[in-house]
């Protein structure tokens, strides 16, 4: 499912390889250590992102840029191999993977002593060492109803025992959540061992324990600043945020107390590029540049030129309107291949969806008419259009929800979801009543009052060109649409509110598997992963008996039958599985895409020589 665009001219980016040689055990630094180590230039790694942060709180962010940062600041117990194909978990702050009861219901972690938080005033000049009752506070936080957690529901559906009794406690006697009451969902067993029991027994709950947003955060720091945790993240990864300007520029600090961790890195062997780069970096201590500054710049142009002038290291996901003279035939085009430049092309295991609100008096409902409005603007969608246009042939249709890369994805499925049938959609319109009542060439409602869709998105240039396509499709079968503009972290907010009543996201994995995306449409996550409001009992029970199976033809039949129902009721149309591509300057050591680890900082150097000559 992933290719690699190897580029050339690795001799002249990298410089020639080093032999691999033992290192002898550090000593103490010397006066002449420190001054050498200042003398040093700065590494600086420079790049943008194209949606603006929400913030910088685990247990509030949901959004994939801020929990990119979170995730560079705040430490889980495990992560993804940053190289590892097919992805693999491995411990990060636990000694080793978490012992696992065979029912998957009781899942044991061993931290690792001697790991510290950045320092923060709420220490009072203190060291604060990392332990298991931070974990335990960490995830106890997502049930408080302050921090009003997006991504409750993936532990609400663990069914952890005695946590949602808090939450509702809190909620029912309008007091503050008691972070001090024992529950048996959350046990801990010595200063670094804890335990999480859950009762559902699923086999891919260790999973979220590679997330950021189970990263540790110390409840000094969350009491020292009340109301403003999203703005002041302290945690114990390699990064530190040393400046932010909102929707603006984030800039993250090598973290001093961060502990030993070396680049052991072992790549795909086909991927020579990265084997070389591999072999230079091992060993090295972790991270390798001091500074990683990202600027939020929405247009596309603007953030390609930058990238084009050298201002930026890298730029994550080139857009797809420079594919076709950058990208040709998805090679590297010769003149930027002259320059050295990097490029990594891959599927993210994703989904570009465009949901209708269940409880929409328009759209929403279960009834025939309904469900026949929803598959009829569904049909009206040409996605081979929209992947030949805006999206410059760098997707795939979606038949379902669930992407190529995880379990649950079937390559033989096939659905009305992906098909385009303007006479079909027509027809269902008129047999159930959608027809031109008043003779102004619009569609009203079966009961006569007036038919509008309205479909919120984002202003950059993408996004309007997808809504081009979307105001052709419903034009061609007579149904008012209008676009409501706003900028993306709004959107999120009202979405998760349920004030939307269509709206077109992106939504990616964490893990290797389709249960978070048959979960956009399970009844329990309404407001939170589920912004159609979708709930269906048949969908739900069926969701919820696949949760509990080990991964085989059982659990893959169930996840069939759910993808099923989700295209006979239409709750979201599921436009195109993505396929993006990375670009890195020539100076950038050992930059790969791993879609499940969101942070890669702390895995790539600089040839600051090199960067420093090509900077204007």
């Amino acid at each position: 499912m992933r290719a690699v665009v190897v580029v050339a001219l690795l001799m002249g980016a990298l410089g020639p390889l080093a032999p691999v040689v033992a290192q002898p055990a550090a000593s103490p630094a010397t006066p002449a250590d420190a001054a050498a180590t200042e003398a040093a230039p700065k590494k600086v790694l420079r790049y943008a992102i194209r949606v603006a942060e929400t913030g910088f709180d685990p247990a509030q962010v949901s959004d994939l840029y801020s929990r990119t940062i979170t995730a560079g600041i705040f430490d889980a117990p495990l992560r993804f191999d940053y190289l590892a194909r097919p992805v693999r978990l491995k411990p990060s702050t636990a000694q080793a993977l978490p012992e696992i009861s065979e029912d998957f219901k009781t899942l044991t972690f061993r931290i690792k002593p001697g790991i510290y938080f950045a320092d923060d005033p709420a220490f009072k000049g203190r060291r604060r060492e990392l332990t298991a009752a931070d974990y335990v506070y960490s995830i106890k936080r997502h049930y408080d109803p302050v921090n009003k957690s997006s991504n409750l529901y993936i532990l609400e559906n663990a069914l952890l025992p005695g946590l949602s009794e808090l939450r509702q406690d809190a909620l029912k006697n309008k007091k503050p959540f008691d972070y001090d009451r024992e529950v048996p969902a959350l046990k801990l067993l010595d200063r670094y061992t804890f335990q999480v029991r859950t009762e559902l027994g699923d086999p891919r709950f260790i999973n979220n324990f590679a997330d950021a947003m189970l990263g540790a955060v110390a409840r000094e720091v969350i009491e020292a600043y009340p109301g403003k945790t999203m703005e002041h993240p302290v945690g114990t990864g390699p990064w530190r945020l040393a400046e932010w300007r909102r929707s603006s520029l984030i800039v993250l600090e090598k973290n001093p107390n961060f502990r030993d961790v070396f680049y052991e890195e072992t790549p795909d062997p086909a991927d020579t590029r990265m084997v070389e780069a591999a072999a230079r970096l091992k060993g090295r201590k972790l991270p390798m540049v001091d500074r990683v500054e990202i600027a939020v710049i929405e247009e596309n142009q603007p953030r390609w030129l930058s990238f084009l002038r050298n201002e930026f290291d890298l730029v994550d996901d080139v857009p797809q309107e420079f594919l076709p003279l950058y990208m040709p035939q998805n090679k590297l085009a010769p003149d930027l291949a002259k320059r050295g430049m990097q490029a990594v092309r891959y599927a993210r295991a994703d989904l570009y969806l465009s949901y209708f609100n269940m409880e929409d008096p328009v759209v929403g409902g279960y009834t025939p008419e309904k469900v026949a409005l929803r598959r009829a603007i569904s049909l009206a969608v040409d996605l081979d259009k929209v992947i030949r246009l805006p999206r410059r042939g760098q997707a795939i249709p979606a038949q379902g929800p669930i992407p190529p890369g995880t379990f649950g994805y079937d390559p033989t499925f096939r659905s009305e979801m992906s098909q385009h049938n303007v006479g079909r959609a027509r027809a269902l319109l008129d047999l159930y009543g959608y027809v031109d009542k008043d003779g102004d060439g619009w569609r009203e409602q079966p009961d006569g009052s007036p038919l509008v869709i309205e479909y919120t998105t984002e202003p950059d240039g993408e996004k309007r060109a997808l809504a081009e396509l979307w105001q052709k499709a419903l034009d061609a079968i007579q149904v008012r649409l209008k676009f409501r503009f706003g900028k993306w972290p709004e959107n999120l907010k009202a979405a998760n509110a349920g004030r939307l009543q269509m709206w077109g996201v992106g939504w990616s994995a964490t893990a290797p598997d389709g249960d978070a995306f048959l979960g956009l449409g399970y009844g329990p996550n309404k407001g939170q992963s589920n912004k159609s409001r979708f709930d269906l009992p048949a969908y739900n029970k069926i969701y919820a008996r696949q949760k509990r199976l080990p991964n085989g033809p059982e659990r893959q039949a169930l996840m069939t039958e759910a993808q099923r129902l989700l295209v006979a009721y239409m709750p979201f149309k599921a436009e195109v599985h993505r396929i993006y591509t990375d670009m890195a300057q020539p100076w950038v050591i050992g930059y790969d895409r791993n879609i499940y680890m969101r942070d890669f900082w702390a895995f790539v150097d600089i040839d600051v020589e090199q960067q420093t000559r090509a900077r204007p």
